[in-house]
């Protein structure tokens, strides 16, 4: 089988693109593994198909690399820039995902501003948390979070008895004043850590708001810098959830699997 893709990257999170608009692909685990393996496929922290929705402007299905089904952020907005060259969405674009129907609206710099899903509730683990943002996020507070140990103590969290059977990803967060953050996530799916995650993100910037940061919180990434903007009610869930930053394309081409 061959297929055209686009390879796009959003603050080094990358993502194998395929417009599926007449359905003609439909792809194995083993197939999606192959895709984004580094040495023998494409490489990718996961893959995207963009289909047709009978009401909305496109629908996106979403794959980590090891082939499991997943809300993704930065992933997302990298899909509305490529809806928008295949001429989908015009500005502003309304699709569904994982979690259900978004907005987003492609902004004059080349940022895209994704509407997330609403925070209904946030659980406090002694002095950590759990945020679901359309993925679940365990979120750590830490000292000199780039040197900390993200791999090795990400996936005990992942893999801990908390959370299973599905797990979870784990973000660490040091706070670097200013109203800005800085964050490294170990994802669930890659297995590994990704130079940023967008559900991470917002997940990172939500539970800053209860050590007195406000919207817009600035979050740096290793693969660069975002903003996430909310509501924060008096019930403590969170409306307004907006995830803004860069998607740009590194290449497109064939494979043949």
């Amino acid at each position: 089988m061959k297929f055209s893709f686009q390879k796009y990257q959003a603050t080094g999170n990358d993502f194998v693109i395929v417009d599926n608009r007449d359905a003609k692909y439909s792809f194995s685990v083993d197939q999606i593994k192959k895709i984004c393996d580094r040495k023998f496929g494409v490489g990718a922290d996961g893959i995207m198909l963009i289909e047709k929705h009978p009401s909305l402007d496109f629908n996106l299905v979403y794959y980590n690399a090891d082939g499991s089904a997943s809300l993704c952020g930065n992933g997302s907005r990298a899909a509305v820039r490529v809806a928008s060259s295949l001429g989908l969405v015009n500005g502003k674009a309304k699709f569904n995902a994982y979690d259900g129907l978004h907005e987003a609206d492609l902004l004059q710099n080349g940022n895209v501003r994704l509407k997330m899903n609403d925070v209904k509730e946030v659980k406090k683990l002694d002095k950590n948390f759990f945020i679901n943002t359309g993925s679940p996020h365990f979120v750590q507070f830490v000292n000199e979070v780039k040197i900390f140990p993200v791999f090795e103590e990400g996936k005990k969290i992942r893999h801990s008895e908390n959370f299973k059977p599905k797990g979870t990803n784990a973000n660490f967060i040091e706070l670097l004043g200013n109203n800005s953050i800085f964050v490294r996530t170990y994802e669930r799916g890659v297995e590994d850590e990704t130079l940023s995650c967008g559900t991470g993100v917002t997940a990172a910037a939500l539970a800053s708001s209860f050590h007195q940061y406000s919207s817009p919180v600035t979050v740096k990434t290793l693969g660069g810098e975002l903003s996430v903007e909310f509501n924060l009610r008096h019930d403590g869930s969170f409306t307004d959830i907006f995830l803004i930053g860069p998607a740009k394309m590194v290449f497109e081409g064939v494979l043949e699997l």
